[in-house]
């Protein structure tokens, strides 16, 4: 049986290390979601972090009560929003250092248990 070099088996730590806090993060970014209203509040559109529509909701009556052109100009302005907030989610966790992160999810681990 042979056995691992010191410098070889810590390469290998490293590497499982970095493959679970990519998988981490890639978890954290495929969670974000971001939902901004509209200027009158009519319409929410829920925007992922790449800033894809993801849903939209449009309140009862919205549609009666806005133009053709008013309404695209309501449901524009809110994914603009949305996808602003988006964006600065996914900076949010793409500028945290993982220590920061490792220490709050143990804390919300903590506050679970």
């Amino acid at each position: 049986m042979s056995s691992i070099h010191p410098d070889v088996q810590a390469a290998l730590d490293a590497a499982r290390d970095l493959r679970h806090r990519i998988a981490d993060m890639r978890e954290r970014i495929d969670s974000i979601r971001a939902r901004r209203p509209s200027p009158r509040g009519g319409v929410i559109p829920e925007v992922d972090a790449m800033g894809r529509l993801t849903d939209l909701y449009v309140a009862p009556g919205t549609a009666a009560r806005f133009t053709s052109a008013e309404l695209v100009a309501e449901v524009m302005a809110a994914i603009r929003e949305s996808t602003a907030d988006a964006a600065r989610q996914y900076q949010v966790i793409m500028n945290t250092p993982p220590e920061e992160i490792e220490a709050a999810a143990a804390a919300a681990a903590a506050g679970q248990a």
